[in-house]
């Protein structure tokens, strides 16, 4: 039986600032509002005014303004999104909500890392730009008692909660990414036809990155290791970010795609050394298209698959050699093929609908605020 099956009708507002066509969270919104309405809830999304209402048939839009991010966090608190709303899901760091979906992990851990592999001259631009400075005094309000209850997409986002704000282990469940798996699969028509389009010879292994954001996802060091393996391999990037490679041998940008399940089944390998990501989507879907997936420590997927048998595991970015030994491993057509089967029953577990039913879960399980004295109570 679903959770919910015994469960009352709720009215749950969802929070997301800002919109792009090809994100992965607000994909990752859409699927989660159909589930809901689904399941028998009713959503409202607050947003801002560059989110198309056409992009969004699941509720009503309100529409916060505010340029910044600080800026929408204060006018979300004067908008009183509680008036309208059983309870407040926000997948953005605001200043509070009932539940706050950590998709975007710990930011104080992507400035370490971002930091540490960047010139002292970047370093000091982002300290007075104060961008940075608002999205941890956010983040640390959410973390010391603005939002109620904390949903994680992976075991490492939960472990850095802990250590950077001390939130209690017992406040915040881990509810792994999902994606629509029948939109995901191996598809050798789509491949023969996408292959075509992107005139690649049979014998050539294509490598694919997905993903905008190209610093914190490692671009730089996909390129430096496909363009040392020589003409038999080519990188093919889809998703936007400024074109410092588009002379590089053997790389290929193609800009934000729509079709992503047609170049899932074109690419031979997905490659992913990224230096921060909480749970890569992008990876999740290459993963259901049957791809052996290369991707670091320091992405939370990597918690899902096993080293060698689903795809490879790097330590960190950094380490191209290591990256390099990863492509030749899975260059082998044989191997991917012996490994597809065990590859796509990986994939099987994390279908979108498991990943509502887990979100739904805590829902229904949250203490709810008494209306009158506003303390917390079990129900």
């Amino acid at each position: 039986m679903s959770p919910t099956a015994n469960a009352s009708r709720l009215t749950i507002g969802l929070v997301r600032r800002g919109h792009s066509e090809t994100g992965g969270a607000e994909a990752y919104l859409k699927r989660l509002a159909h589930g809901l309405n689904q399941a028998g809830h009713a959503t409202r999304l607050f947003t801002d005014s560059s989110w198309p209402a056409r992009e969004w048939s699941w509720g009503p839009i309100t529409r916060i303004s505010g340029e910044t991010a600080r800026g929408f966090a204060n006018e979300l608190v004067k908008a009183e999104p509680k008036r309208d709303c059983d309870l407040l899901l926000s997948l953005e760091r605001v200043w509070q909500c009932d539940v706050y979906r950590a998709g975007d992990g710990i930011h104080q851990v992507w400035m370490r890392k971002r930091d540490a592999a960047s010139s002292a001259a970047r370093r000091w631009f982002r300290r007075v730009s104060g961008k940075d400075r608002d999205t941890i005094e956010l983040e640390r309000a959410l973390f010391t008692g603005g939002a109620r209850h904390v949903i994680a997409n992976s075991e490492m986002v939960k472990w850095q909660a802990q250590e950077f704000y001390s939130y209690p282990p017992d406040q915040i469940d881990v509810v792994a990414n999902g994606v629509p798996l029948t939109d995901f699969r191996p598809d050798p028509e789509a491949r023969r036809i996408r292959r075509e389009v992107l005139r690649l010879r049979e014998d050539e292994v294509a490598v694919l990155f997905v993903g905008s954001g190209w610093e914190r996802k490692g671009l730089h060091f996909a390129v430096r290791a496909v363009t040392s393996l020589g003409k038999n391999m080519r990188l093919l990037v889809a998703g936007r970010g400024r074109r410092d490679f588009a002379n590089q041998p053997n790389v290929q940008l193609l800009g934000a795609v729509r079709d992503l399940p047609g170049l899932y089944a074109a690419a031979d390998i997905f490659l992913l050394p990224t230096l921060y990501d909480p749970f890569s989507n992008a990876c999740l879907e290459a993963l259901a298209s049957g791809l052996p997936v290369i991707t670091t420590r320091d992405n939370g997927f990597s918690e899902i698959i096993e080293n060698g048998v689903h795809g490879s595991i790097i330590n960190d970015a950094s380490e191209i050699d290591a990256i390099r030994q990863a492509l030749l491993f899975w260059s082998d057509p044989e191997r991917r093929r012996a490994a597809r089967t065990a590859i796509v029953e990986r994939a099987s577990h994390f279908d979108i609908t498991r990943n509502v039913e887990g979100v739904l879960d805590v829902l229904n399980h949250l203490p709810k605020a008494d209306a009158v004295s506003g303390k917390i109570r079990k129900t």
